[in-house]
């Protein structure tokens, strides 16, 4: 028998804080309000910002390399943004107890924007301390929080958020040249890291939405499959991440891209199909194989590691991210779980960039640079669509009138 799901990755209102008058501005009332909008518009301005510096559209003087930049802000600003406002959302669910909202919230989000601004035009050293000042302080907030609930199940979450303000650390003392660590070493290990918690979150969370839209339909999948698959994912990311000769990347990498591709067919994502809030998640889990398989081929020199990468970031994570963006935003401003015209867009834009900035110039490598521009611009237009459509709910009352 299946062993039943814990809780890690879905936000529910079981439990949920003692009913009060509602004070204070909507936008601070829960994480995911201002860390949702905030990452949704670093993802609209900075793509486009970092292909223009790339292709020498326009000159910028930055105090760290802008592959480095471009790099550091899509995974430790952009995706961990996305994190912490995840997180602090669905601690308070799975507690009843407040996480972070008014004056405090307010605090994480500015001292995130403050982060993103000084990697920009501050000195690095100021730009370092903004920045990794953020994940210690939300995994404090959350840790007293669990603790004062006795919900202890949950505590392994927080190292989540330490080891990703380790990679950020470690990221940073090699740009400073404090550490003969490559910077670029650092953000692989934050991608591999987000990558793993994806292997586990969408494994319990995936099979679980699409049984429950879809009567009859039975998902089984073995448990040993599951942990093998995850001890597979995990030695090839960490071969990949560290010094490892190419043949033993490769066999990793080969090995894990058959496993992800087996699990996704035994999920039968053909039955999301007119479901574009479920099939986003399917369509962007078929990025993993997709990835696994480009590093593999990356070790024998047929492409570019960076393809690679950007499957991973772009069509897995990013995917994930859109989906999970609208979808947990629609259930906590009390809005039913269907996906609007503009929504589906939104997702069909991001999966499109993913397919531009990857599988394009894996087949017509002289294609890059439009490739490049047009994945920047599909994927700014899908994130300013959401904003658009998100930043008038998240920034007023529950449509049910409830706190949150």
């Amino acid at each position: 028998m299946p062993q039943p799901l814990p809780p890690l990755m879905s936000i529910s209102d079981k439990a949920q804080p003692a009913a009060a008058p509602l004070k204070g501005w909507p936008l601070l009332r829960l994480g995911f309000r201002p860390f949702y909008l905030g990452t949704a518009l670093l993802a609209c301005l900075s793509v486009p910002l970092w292909i223009a510096i790339f292709l020498g559209r326009i000159q910028m003087q930055l105090e760290m390399p802008p592959l480095l930049w471009h790099g550091h802000e899509m995974l430790f600003g952009f995706a961990a943004g996305v994190v912490v406002g995840f997180l602090l959302t669905a601690v308070r669910a799975w507690t009843g107890l407040e996480t972070a909202r008014g004056p405090l919230l307010g605090s994480l989000i500015l001292l995130w924007l403050a982060a993103r601004v000084a990697a920009l035009v501050a000195p690095y050293p100021v730009f370092a301390a903004l920045d990794m000042a953020l994940l210690p302080a939300a995994a404090a907030i959350l840790l007293r929080v669990l603790l004062k609930a006795g919900n202890k199940r949950n505590i392994p979450l927080i190292s989540l958020l330490v080891l990703m303000a380790i990679a950020n650390l470690a990221f940073h003392l090699s740009v400073l040249g404090a550490i003969a660590v490559p910077a670029v070493a650092a953000l692989y290990a934050e991608l591999a890291l987000i990558i793993m918690v994806v292997c586990v979150m969408t494994g319990r969370v995936v099979p679980m939405f699409t049984k429950n839209v879809t009567p009859g339909l039975v998902i089984n999948v073995p448990r040993k499959f599951e942990l093998t698959l995850l001890a597979v994912t995990a030695i090839a990311l960490a071969l990949w991440v560290l010094p490892t000769p190419a043949p033993l990347v490769l066999v990793a990498s080969l090995a894990a891209a058959v496993l992800h591709a087996a699990r996704l067919w035994m999920w039968h994502p053909r039955v999301t199909l007119k479901r574009p809030i479920l099939w986003i998640l399917h369509a962007s889990y078929a990025w993993l194989p997709i990835g696994f398989a480009l590093l593999a081929l990356a070790q024998l020199g047929w492409v570019n590691p960076s393809l690679a990468v950007h499957a991973l970031a772009v069509g897995v994570i990013g995917g994930l991210i859109i989906g999970m963006v609208t979808r947990t935003a629609r259930g906590h401003t009390g809005r039913p779980l269907q996906a609007s015209r503009g929504e589906v867009a939104a997702y069909a834009l991001v999966m499109l960039a993913a397919v531009l900035r990857v599988l394009v110039p894996a087949v017509q490598p002289g294609w890059y640079a439009y490739a490049l521009e047009g994945a920047a611009c599909l994927w700014a237009i899908a994130f300013a669509i959401y904003l658009f459509i998100y930043t008038p709910w998240l920034t007023r009352t529950r449509l049910d009138g409830k706190d949150g």
